[in-house]
């Protein structure tokens, strides 16, 4: 059981609920992006390679050259680029969604008319 008395292996417990939109550390995203950019600059040199290995067929030499001339400008578009936010749908805290009661209550007036038999009733 935890501090609140809630056993924790309680399988009618929902799922925890979401408190912040944190997105990941600069250092990660920094590496995410660097990742992508080796990648994308790692394709140019086979497609080089491929090109004039391909020589006796020309329009597969050419089609490969002219591949790898923007790989490097792609490459820094996406290194530089912001990575896209997660598409999950967390569990959100909503007002409202767990109620304690909801039927309604009597109200106490607190005006100064005193109930009968009451400590304020002249007796």
């Amino acid at each position: 059981m935890d501090a609140g008395g809630a056993d924790v292996t309680d399988p009618r417990r929902e799922d925890p609920v979401l408190i912040t939109d944190a997105q990941m550390s600069y250092d990660e995203e920094l590496e995410v992006r660097k990742r992508r950019y080796k990648w994308t600059m790692g394709l140019r040199i086979p497609c080089m390679l491929l090109a004039g290995l391909c020589y006796e067929t020309p329009w597969l030499a050419v089609t490969l050259l002219v591949i790898s001339i923007p790989l490097p400008w792609i490459a820094v578009v996406r290194a530089n680029d912001r990575l896209p936010r997660k598409a999950e749908r967390p569990n959100r805290y909503r007002h409202g969604h767990r109620e304690i009661e909801a039927r309604p209550h009597e109200v106490i007036d607190s005006s100064g008319d005193a109930a009968p038999g009451g400590a304020g009733g002249s007796g």
